[in-house]
């Protein structure tokens, strides 16, 4: 079946798709603005009595690697608030296919990824939905793991544990390599970019937050729990808790699937890939 929607776009001139451009990142912003609002005090997402089917402490500086199948969520807890957890997910069914996070922050105009926000593979389907996130949005899809060079940095010791070698070694145990360990998603983390594009440090999150990843797919999941790399501090962080659970299954109004044509289309190839 051809696609009138991609045939159009073929014909389309340079003109029509920047105009398209500007309809659509005018509705991501209207969309935001409507979705911003206070935050309500004491909001949590409570796991169901015998719902939880794993549940493990990383102690600082350690990562930690599970499987969480489709409809499955995983929470990531902070009870400290003095951590930052780093986050790398692949599809269990096919490794090669790895959380991208630059797709994730354009297709939805946005760095700032809370509740109803999505995680998407470099294949442009949808690996997880962030069915809620008492942080507010404050994760780090643009710096990336700490890494030797920015422990010598922070710490004045390349040789404490950090982020890039936790997540290669994850990656070794599952057959992978360091190629396939691309830039993450750093949870509790609070980055911005200023007036001239820098990367800015809000600092860490709050204690007792935590955010819950519904799986889209069958997948692998990587956890590394080691200090961000643009954070000042002196200090080599807290435990955070990994959580596996049997998530409520998503109503037909699912925010996340429903957040506009980028996130329709994800979801439209994650459904396409599911059924092939």
């Amino acid at each position: 079946m051809i696609d009138a929607t991609a045939t159009a776009l073929d014909s389309a001139t340079p003109e029509q798709h920047r105009e398209r451009y500007l309809q659509l990142r005018a509705a991501a912003r209207a969309r935001a603005a409507a979705q911003r609002g206070p935050a309500v005090a004491g909001a949590t997402l409570a796991i169901p009595a015998g719902a939880t089917l794993r549940h493990e402490v990383i102690p600082a500086g350690w990562y930690w690697a599970a499987p969480v199948r489709r409809g499955e969520a995983l929470r990531i807890a902070n009870p400290s608030g003095r951590a930052t957890v780093s986050a790398m997910l692949w599809n269990a069914a096919e490794p090669s296919e790895r959380f991208n996070a630059g797709d994730t922050v354009k297709l939805q105009w946005s760095a700032r990824l809370g509740r109803g926000k999505l995680l998407f593979s470099d294949m442009g389907r949808v690996l997880a939905a962030i069915i809620e996130d008492t942080a507010e949005g404050r994760h780090d899809a643009l710096t990336g793991g700490s890494t030797p060079a920015s422990n010598l940095r922070r710490h004045g010791d390349a040789g404490l544990r950090n982020t890039r070698d936790n997540f290669r070694l994850a990656a070794g145990k599952l057959g992978l390599s360091a190629r396939d360990v691309p830039p993450c998603i750093t949870f509790f983390a609070g980055v911005r970019t200023d007036a001239d594009g820098r990367f800015v440090w809000h600092g860490p999150g709050s204690p007792g937050e935590y955010v819950d990843l519904r799986a889209e797919l069958d997948l692998i999941v990587a956890l590394s729990n080691c200090p961000h790399p643009l954070d000042p501090l002196a200090d080599t962080g807290a435990p955070v808790e990994a959580t596996i659970w049997r998530a409520p299954p998503p109503a037909a109004d699912d925010p996340c699937r429903t957040g506009g044509e980028e996130a329709g289309r994800g979801y439209d190839n994650t459904d396409a890939y599911r059924r092939a």
